[in-house]
């Protein structure tokens, strides 16, 4: 699980738990297999003890090869055995235990159910990257509004008591790496901004604030938490009444299909990271998120139609 607070958690991906027994699973998948190694985390494989590494003994790997549909459970000892230790391009040249093409595909096994969850893996990292787009969307909506001020003598407003100047408040301070000085007060004045009436878009705005908000806090008081739990059911609540046949989603008949997916996508994504860190963090009684999009009814369902909108829009251009 990833956390603001710390980077990645130590916590395995999987837990398995039997009567008397505790398994961790620590999950990688391959989109790939012409490589020459197969890279794992160092601290995933092996600790430290009395100066040497040593491979842990309370898990084992689950490796899916998404281009085969194959899979292997490997155990840290046989990573460290098989591996040697040298730096990965792709992750900044870290250290990594990195195991030879030959000996690692010897491992795998073919299973015809893999197929279907390889699928939802890469929709949702469609989904994922169609969803984040929106980012360089707002850069390019607010360059080009700060830009008319010299070429047109607009003037931009940012208005006291608008949920639009907030959002942009919080995006010119995030992207300035700045923290306001009030961050509690802040979190609780943009929660105010929730009601029945809001639209996607503007939900999408408000969950970008909370989440630059939220990240930043050090602690949450009871009352902050109290509200903060409140409202963002009141958010996914929204987000959900705005669904269509379980694919996309509307709330202004004015506006692009897609783009209104993309911001309720982009809101769904940033609530289940909040949710999860809440649980973490401060043990609230939301039910756990087991699987990213868990709050979109069908997330293969959505993938196919923004794939096959988005392609259909880019050969008519």
């Amino acid at each position: 699980m990833f956390l603001r607070q710390g980077g990645i958690s130590r916590e395995p991906d999987f837990i398995v738990k039997g009567l008397d027994t505790e398994l961790k699973i620590e999950f990688q998948y391959a989109d790939r297999e012409d490589l020459q190694y197969f890279d794992f985390k160092i601290s995933k494989v092996a600790r430290k003890v009395k100066g040497e590494r040593r491979p842990h003994e309370d898990r084992i790997f689950l490796y899916i090869l998404k281009p085969s549909s194959k899979y292997a459970f490997l155990t840290p000892k046989w990573i460290f055995k098989n591996s040697i230790s040298g730096s990965v391009p792709a992750w900044g040249n870290r250290e990594a235990y990195r195991v030879p093409k030959d000996v690692f595909l010897e491992q795998f096994k073919y299973d015809e159910k893999l197929e279907e969850i390889i699928a939802l893996i890469d929709a949702k990292n469609y989904i994922l990257e169609f969803q984040h787009e929106l980012i360089e969307i707002w850069k390019e909506e607010l360059s080009n509004l700060v830009q008319r001020v010299v070429d047109e003598n607009k003037i931009v407003k940012i208005l006291p008591k608008n949920l639009e100047s907030f959002f942009r408040v919080c995006f010119i301070l995030d992207h300035i790496y700045r923290v306001p000085e009030n961050k509690n007060m802040w979190l609780v004045y943009l929660l105010s901004y929730v009601n029945d009436d809001l639209k996607l878009k503007e939900i999408a705005k408000l969950c970008y604030s909370l989440d630059f908000l939220y990240s930043k806090i050090d602690k949450l008081e009871s009352n902050e938490l109290y509200v903060l739990k409140e409202k963002i059911r009141v958010l996914l609540g929204l987000i959900n009444k705005y669904s269509q046949n379980n694919d996309l989603y509307i709330s202004d008949l004015d506006k692009s299909l897609i783009e209104e997916t993309r911001f309720a996508l982009f809101s769904i994504n940033l609530l289940e990271d909040i949710i999860q860190e809440l649980i973490f963090y401060y043990g609230v009684d939301f039910k756990p998120i087991s699987r990213i999009y868990e709050h979109v009814e069908s997330p293969l369902e959505t993938y196919n139609v923004l794939r096959g909108t988005l392609r259909f829009n880019a050969k008519q251009s």
